[in-house]
Parts: structure tokens; C-alpha cells; sequence
């Protein structure tokens, strides 16, 4: 079986933003363009459609890490700012990002709560990503055949 950690995120997070697209629940919200992902940002995202790819992110980290709370993915999500002549300092990405992020993967159905520990992945979130990791395997296999004798024949 294949499973999310079988192939590489970069390709099953730009995949899983494309069939999210799709999705009536996840949409832009109206102040997502003039927001920086977090402080240690100093502009906002290029991409106009980074939403997609973000909640993607957070999809797949729920899938690995859960059940888990904003606080944590806000902390996965941050970096390092630029306090001037002072040393670098660890802070938090959005959470308010992340917090709409994870209402609207609940709304469809991906992701589900699971009591005071957090959110975690869905049967059918659990689904939509396992099959985006077949179909990228299914794509890697092709161009190099020693990857075949990872597809399971179920299938």
C-alpha cells in the first residue's frame, strides 16, 4: 500500500492543491492577498493562489503528525525573524491561517476533531491523499522501473 510518506511532499503538495481547487468547500478567503504567512515573513506570498498550496501543507501534516492542535502547526509553519543586530529568534507561523485552513478541510469532510488533542486525518482525507500518493508513485514508476516493485497490486 502506498501510503503519503512513500513519495516526495513537493510533488504530493502541489498535486493534492491542484484536486483541492476542485473542492466547493476550500476557497480564498477575502483577506488572504494582503496577509504574510507569519512574522518572520516580510511580504506576503507571490503565488495568488498559495492558499491551496498551504492548506495542502497543513492537510499532509495532519495526515503524518495527528491528531494535532494549531499551536503545534503554527510552530511547524514558522521560521526565524530578523530582530536587526540581535541573534535570530524561532517564532510561529499564522495561526490564523492555519485555523481557516483546518475549518474549511473539516467542512470538507478531510479532516476530522478528535476530542482536546486536535484534528486529525479522515477515512476519506486518508483516501484522497493515499490516492495522490499512488497516482505520483504510478508517474515516478514510469520514468524509472526500479520504483515498480513499490505499486501494490490491489490496486
Amino acid at each position: 500500500m502506498v501510503g503519503v510518506k512513500d513519495v516526495p511532499a513537493e510533488m504530493l503538495i502541489e498535486k493534492a492543491a491542484e484536486k483541492l481547487k476542485e473542492i466547493d468547500a476550500i476557497y480564498i478567503p477575502k483577506w488572504a492577498p494582503y496577509v504574510k504567512t507569519g512574522i518572520h515573513k516580510e511580504k506576503r506570498p507571490v503565488d495568488p493562489e498559495w492558499w491551496y498550496t498551504r492548506t495542502a501543507a497543513v492537510l499532509r501534516k495532519v495526515y503524518i503528525h495527528g491528531p494535532i492542535g494549531v499551536m503545534r502547526l503554527s510552530a511547524m509553519f514558522g521560521g526565524r525573524v530578523d530582530r536587526g543586530s540581535k541573534r535570530y529568534h524561532p517564532v510561529r507561523g499564522s495561526r490564523s491561517i492555519i485555523q481557516t485552513s483546518l475549518v474549511q478541510l473539516e467542512n470538507a469532510g478531510l479532516v476530522i476533531k478528535d476530542g482536546k488533542k486536535g484534528r486529525k486525518i479522515s477515512p476519506e482525507g486518508q483516501k484522497f491523499l493515499d490516492n495522490l500518493s499512488y497516482e505520483i508513485l504510478k508517474d515516478l514508476a514510469e520514468k524509472r522501473p526500479e520504483l515498480k516493485k513499490y505499486l501494490s497490486k490491489k490496486k
